[in-house]
C-alpha cells in the first residue's frame, strides 16, 4: 500500500472551489431525492395513470423510494471504488452519470404503466450517480480542508444535502404545476455546469493503490441490503385481508434473505484481504459513535418529512381554506422553517466544532431535537401556524447542529486512504435508515388509524346519505390509501366512494363529503393518535443518539501513529 500526496502543489483557494463543486453536487442530488414527492400528483396526470388504483401501488412506492433504496445500497462501494481508483474521477463521473439520467427522466414518450416503469428505471441510474457523489464528496473536502476548518466545510455541505431534502419540496411544487418535466430538465443545466467545472477544477489528493475489488463483498451486501429495503417497502402495503403486508410470506422471505446475505457479509468481510466495509474501523471510538449516532438521528427524523405532509395535506391546509388539488405546494412552504433552522445551524455549529469538537453539539442537537418531538407531539392536530413553525425552526436547528459535527467528527477520525470507503460507510447508515424509518413512521401511523377510522368513517358517512353498503365498503379500504389519497393532493372521500354515488346524494351532502372539513375532520382523532405513538419513537432514537454521540470521547483527529490500532493491512 502507498500514499501519494499532493498537498503542497494545491493553491490556497483550491478548497473553496471544493466546497463549492460538492456542496452544489450534494444540493442538487439531495433536492431530486424529495422533488418527486409533492410532484407525483402532476406526474401521474401526466403520464395518465392513477396511482390510488391497487394494482398501481406498485409505480406510487417504487417512485419514491427507489433513488433512496439505490443511494443506499451502493454508497459503500462507490466510496470503495474512489479509495481504490480516485475520488474526483469517480465524483466527477456521478455528476455526468446524474445529468444523463435527468435528461432521460424529461422525455419520456409514453404514458400508462409503460411510463411508470421507465421512470422508475430511470429514477433507479439516476440514483447511481446521486450515490457516486454522495460517496465521494465528503472524503475529497476532508482531502482539500486542514483539521481546523474541515467542520466548517463538511457542516455547509452536509446542510445542504440535508436542507436540499426540503428545498425539493417547494421547487416540485412549483415546477410541476407548470409542467412536471421541469421537476428533471432543472438538474439537466446545473449538472452539466457541475460536470465541466468538477472535471476541470478537481484533482486528485491522497488515494489507495493497489487494492482489490471485492466481489464476494459486494454482492452480497447489496443483494442483502436490497431484500431489507423490499421488506420494508411492501410491508406498509396491504396484503389479503391486512391492513399492512408484515406478515406477506413475500415480505417475511425478503426480510429473512436480507438479514441472511448481511450476516454472510459480515462473515465475508471479516475473512476478506481487501474488504468493501472495513471492520476495523469500528475500533476507532469516534467514527463507531458518529456512525451509530447518525443511524439513530435519520431513524428518528426519516419518516419525519413524510408525517409531516400528510399532516398539512390532509388535515390542516383543508381545515384552513386550501383546496386539496393546491396543498402539496403550500405544505412544502409551510415546511420552510424547518429548511431554515437546518441553514443556519449547520454552518455555524461546523465552525465551532473545529474549535471545540464534535461531542458538545451533536450531543446537544439530538437533546434538543428530542425535546422538538415533544413539544410536537403536545400541538392539537389542528394548531396554530405560529406554534408549528418555532416548533420545526427548533427541530431544524437541533438537527443542523447535531448534522454538521457529527460528520466532521466521523471524517475526521478517519485514515486519509479510508476516508471513501468511511464517508460511503456513514452515508449507507443515514440513506438506509431514512428507509427504515419511513416503514416505521407509516407502520405506527397505520395501526393508529386502524382502530378507530373503519367506525368513524363509516358513521360519518351514512350520516350524510351514503349507502350502508357503499360506506360499509369504504370503511373497510385500507388506511394506507387514504393517506396516499391525501399525500397525492386529492379528495380522499371521492375516492373511497366513488362519483356514482356521489352523483345519487343531495347537493348539500355531496358537497359537505368532498369539502374541505369533512374527511380532515374525520381522519384527526385516529391520525392524532398514531402521529403521537410516532413521535414518541423519535423522541427514544434521539435520546439514544444524544447518549451515543456522547461516547465518542473529546475532540480527535486521527494520526498516522493510530494506524496501528485498527490494522495496517487494509
Amino acid at each position: 500500500m502507498s500514499i501519494t500526496s499532493t498537498d503542497e502543489r494545491i493553491a490556497p483557494g483550491y478548497k473553496w472551489v471544493v466546497l463549492s463543486n460538492t456542496t452544489l453536487g450534494v444540493l442538487m442530488a439531495t433536492i431530486d431525492q424529495s422533488i418527486m414527492l409533492i410532484a407525483l400528483p402532476d406526474i401521474f396526470r401526466g403520464i395518465h395513470i392513477d396511482p390510488l388504483v391497487p394494482s398501481n401501488s406498485f409505480y406510487l412506492l417504487w417512485m419514491i423510494l427507489s433513488f433512496m433504496v439505490v443511494t443506499s445500497v451502493l454508497v459503500v462501494s462507490l466510496g470503495r471504488l474512489g479509495d481504490m481508483f480516485g475520488r474526483v474521477k469517480m465524483y466527477n463521473l456521478g455528476f455526468a452519470v446524474y445529468t444523463f439520467f435527468s435528461l432521460l427522466l424529461t422525455i419520456t414518450w409514453m404514458s400508462g404503466s409503460a411510463a411508470a416503469i421507465w421512470l422508475v428505471a430511470m429514477r433507479v441510474f439516476q440514483g447511481v450517480g446521486a450515490a457516486m457523489l454522495m460517496a465521494n464528496s465528503a472524503a475529497i473536502l476532508t482531502d482539500a480542508f486542514p483539521e481546523n476548518q474541515r467542520g466548517m466545510a463538511l457542516g455547509i455541505n452536509q446542510v445542504a444535502g440535508i436542507s436540499g431534502s426540503f428545498l425539493g419540496l417547494v421547487l416540485g411544487g412549483i415546477l410541476a404545476p407548470i409542467q412536471w418535466r421541469l421537476i428533471f430538465l432543472v438538474s439537466v443545466p446545473v449538472g452539466l455546469f457541475g460536470t465541466l467545472w468538477a472535471y476541470r477544477k478537481l484533482r486528485e489528493v491522497p488515494r489507495r493503490i493497489g487494492a482489490k475489488l471485492d466481489w464476494p463483498g459486494n454482492i452480497t451486501f447489496a443483494l442483502g441490503l436490497v431484500g431489507i429495503m423490499v421488506g420494508i417497502t411492501y410491508g406498509i402495503q396491504p396484503h389479503g385481508k391486512s391492513t399492512m403486508g408484515w406478515s406477506s410470506p413475500f415480505v417475511i422471505a425478503s426480510l429473512a434473505i436480507g438479514i441472511g446475505l448481511l450476516v454472510i457479509f459480515g462473515l465475508v468481510e471479516s475473512k476478506s484481504e481487501d474488504p468493501m466495509f472495513k471492520l476495523s474501523l469500528f475500533r476507532i471510538r469516534a467514527f463507531t459513535a458518529g456512525s451509530i449516532s447518525t443511524l439513530l438521528a435519520s431513524i428518528g427524523r426519516g419518516g419525519l418529512m413524510f408525517m409531516l405532509i400528510i399532516w398539512l395535506q390532509g388535515i390542516w391546509l383543508p381545515l384552513h381554506g386550501y383546496s386539496f388539488a393546491n396543498t402539496p405546494l403550500w405544505a412544502g412552504i409551510y415546511m420552510l422553517p424547518l429548511t431554515a433552522g437546518f441553514l443556519i445551524a449547520g454552518p455555524v455549529s461546523g465552525i465551532l466544532s473545529d474549535k471545540f469538537g464534535s461531542r458538545p453539539f451533536a450531543t446537544g442537537g439530538m437533546l434538543v431535537a428530542a425535546l422538538s418531538f415533544l413539544l410536537l407531539e403536545l400541538l392539537p392536530v389542528n394548531f396554530s401556524y405560529l406554534a408549528f413553525g418555532l416548533l420545526l425552526l427548533l427541530n431544524g436547528l437541533a438537527m443542523g447542529a447535531f448534522a454538521a459535527p457529527n460528520r466532521a467528527g466521523v471524517m475526521n477520525s478517519l485514515p486519509p486512504q479510508h476516508r471513501g470507503v468511511g464517508s460511503g460507510m456513514n452515508s449507507t447508515f443515514q440513506n438506509a435508515a431514512q428507509v427504515l424509518s419511513i416503514g416505521v413512521f407509516f407502520t405506527l401511523m397505520i395501526v393508529g388509524l386502524s382502530a378507530r377510522l373503519p367506525s368513524t368513517m363509516y358513521e360519518g358517512l351514512v350520516n350524510h346519505g351514503v349507502q350502508p353498503k357503499v360506506a360499509t365498503d369504504a370503511s373497510h379500504l385500507p388506511p394506507v390509501s387514504m393517506l396516499f389519497a391525501a399525500f397525492l393532493g386529492q379528495s380522499p372521500i371521492e375516492h373511497v366512494i366513488g362519483k356514482q354515488e356521489l352523483a345519487r346524494l343531495p347537493k348539500k351532502d355531496a358537497a359537505t363529503l368532498v369539502g374541505n372539513s369533512f374527511f380532515p375532520s374525520l381522519i384527526s382523532t385516529p391520525f392524532g393518535d398514531g402521529l403521537k405513538t410516532a413521535f414518541d419513537f423519535s423522541i427514544i432514537a434521539c435520546l439514544v443518539a444524544a447518549a451515543t454521540s456522547w461516547m465518542r470521547g473529546g475532540k480527535y483527529h486521527f494520526k498516522e501513529d493510530d494506524l496501528a490500532s485498527i490494522g495496517n493491512s487494509t
